[in-house]
């Protein structure tokens, strides 16, 4: 093996172990509340909805310091889960479920809905944007894997709070009845959602400098509105749908 080969060996291999332990401090400090920053971590998600620019300037400035895009404080993980608890708590007030229903849905809602859907979404998207979305030379610039899933969990918040909290208000006694005003104030507010998920997202991957093409992540939005537009016409109720999926699934 020629020496350049093995430097290429070591360079791949110490990466790998960096990132090894970077995940390991990571998962350490979940249980040490003392050492965390909810306050960043709350503020974080306020500026999602507000101005989610300026919650990526925080990653550039995070890798300046610390040579790492993703987070290396899990508060804003930790905050979510509270909210995701709280938005659970309702639906089961809303659906009306009895307690181990509503065990198997918070279950379902942290660990499918959020955690399973986000490394699904955030191995595809890392994929993608390491192969064909790198800027040539890479020059050993690549995206990570936790900064894929911090995305995720970013695009996510603004989502859960429209979806799972401030739609439980209407749900029943509007949403959910029949009616063009109801469906498509239920609908327009699935639109609003995803369309902050794919905008959140495209803001993620766009901040990294040595990535290129990175509108093509807003391309989702156009299906969006297409099938938004068909949602009216063909009478389909997403809320509604998701309170029957939601209610079928903890049964």
């Amino acid at each position: 093996m020629s020496p350049l080969s093995q430097n290429g060996s070591s360079s791949k291999h110490d990466a790998r172990l960096t990132a090894t332990s970077k995940r390991q401090k990571y998962f350490k400090r979940l249980l040490k509340f003392k050492q965390m920053d909810f306050e960043y971590a709350f503020w974080q998600m306020i500026y999602l909805f507000v101005s989610p620019q300026k919650v990526y300037r925080n990653f550039q400035y995070r890798k300046h310091t610390k040579d790492q895009w993703a987070r290396d404080d899990p508060a804003f993980l930790v905050l979510l889960s509270f909210w995701l608890v709280v938005s659970s708590i309702g639906f089961a007030v809303v659906l009306r479920l009895h307690f181990f229903a509503f065990v198997k849905f918070i279950i379902w809602v942290i660990f499918v809905d959020c955690i399973g859907v986000g490394i699904v979404i955030a191995t595809i998207l890392w994929l993608i944007t390491n192969r064909y979305m790198i800027s040539a030379p890479p020059r050993g610039q690549d995206v990570e894997w936790g900064y894929a899933f911090d995305v995720h969990l970013n695009a996510f918040f603004p989502l859960l709070m429209i979806l799972h909290l401030f739609q439980l208000f209407f749900l029943n006694h509007f949403i959910a009845i029949d009616g063009f005003f109801p469906r498509l104030f239920g609908n327009s507010l699935w639109l609003i959602a995803l369309g902050y998920y794919i905008y959140i997202t495209f803001l993620g991957y766009s901040a990294l400098p040595f990535l290129k093409n990175t509108r093509t992540l807003l391309y989702p939005i156009t299906a969006l509105l297409l099938v938004y537009t068909l949602s009216l016409i063909l009478n389909w109720n997403f809320s509604r749908g998701l309170s029957n999926f939601y209610s079928f699934r903890v049964l």
